[in-house]
């Protein structure tokens, strides 16, 4: 089989040949027909990341066939025995061990679920880690429901779009932040009510202006401006955080928050039992990932380059086994 393979860092992956892994009793061997990359696969390779094995096999987004059944990967090992929390030795496909940005993959059999059947191999590929963390965030961690307004930063990466998404079709009114007014308006063709680029100086006030105020927030920022969020939230709001890509967070009062009686949550990633009720989810409301670009599994290089560019708008997708985007 072909693998598209890391073997120094900061240097492109290269596609060499491996040996088809061989199933056990409780592992099963996957023929991937499509991937997503994340952007810890490009942290990795960067050297931005703990404990790095080289050679290694990135990717934990991966969707296929086994045994003839469409199947999506649960995108992580040893979640632990607690859904509320991961248990020490929880980690992530694609590092340590051997990811999906390859022809065949093994797993153990509990990772696989059946493949929403509305979707491509594309848009299957590009739901298991952003549509999980999203579910978590907002359901398991925020408790969101029907007829709350939700703001949702950073839009256009994958997580924050099926945040968008998932929220949309539990009955929220959703509102965005983008440094982009193309990514705001392609948002608000999905269904979001309005937006504010968050590189204008008054973008929180923009924002209070026309939404008033909101219920629930879902950051993966940090940074500076996370302390302008509280400022932003109702009473008893609830703010989610899965992410923290601008660093520490300066100037945050706690006065509003405790005024406010809001609450933070912290949330990575989500268990099983979340995943499967993430899928039942989407099959329910026949929501389709976003999908920015694809590429054959020969071109990696090209899209961690777009991924690392940031401009994309949706999920960035490898196909392989040579199946064509559909």
């Amino acid at each position: 089989m072909n693998v598209l393979e890391l073997q120094q860092l900061g240097q492109p992956l290269v596609l060499r040949g491996r040996e088809i892994p061989e199933e056990t009793a409780s592992t099963a061997v996957v023929r991937l027909y499509a991937a997503a990359l994340n952007h810890r696969d490009y942290w990795i390779s960067q050297g931005q990341y703990a404990q790095i094995r080289l050679p290694a096999v990135l990717g934990s987004d991966g969707a296929g066939e086994w045994k003839g059944q469409p199947v999506v990967i649960y995108p992580a090992l040893d979640w632990g025995d607690n859904p509320a929390m991961p248990g020490r030795a929880f980690r992530v496909l694609g590092m340590p061990e051997d990811g999906t940005f390859a022809e065949y993959i093994r797993v153990p059999r509990a990772n696989l679920f059946p493949k929403p059947e509305h979707l491509s191999w594309e848009q299957a590929a590009a739901l298991p880690l952003a549509g999980l963390t999203a579910y978590r965030v907002l359901f398991s961690r925020c408790r969101l429901q029907a007829g709350e307004r939700v703001l949702i930063t950073g839009i256009g990466g994958g997580v924050a779009l099926m945040a968008c998404q998932l929220a949309l079709a539990a009955g929220a009114e959703v509102f965005v932040t983008s440094g982009s007014e193309e990514k705001i308006q392609r948002a608000i063709q999905l269904g979001a009510k309005g937006g504010v680029n968050y590189r204008t100086p008054d973008w929180h006030k923009q924002l209070r202006e026309t939404a008033g105020g909101f219920d629930v927030v879902v950051d993966s920022a940090g940074g500076d401006a996370f302390s302008l969020l509280p400022n932003l939230c109702h009473t008893g709001a609830r703010i989610g955080i899965y992410g923290g890509g601008l660093g520490k967070i300066n100037g945050l009062s706690p006065q509003v928050i405790f005024w406010k009686q809001i609450s933070l949550h912290g949330s990575s990633m989500g268990s099983p039992q979340e995943f499967e009720q993430m899928l039942h989810f989407v099959q329910q409301h026949r929501i389709a990932p976003v999908v920015d670009t694809v590429f054959p599994l020969s071109e990696g290089n090209n899209a961690l380059k777009r991924l690392a560019a940031g401009e994309q708008f949706g999920k960035i997708v490898l196909t392989i086994n040579g199946r064509v985007a559909t």
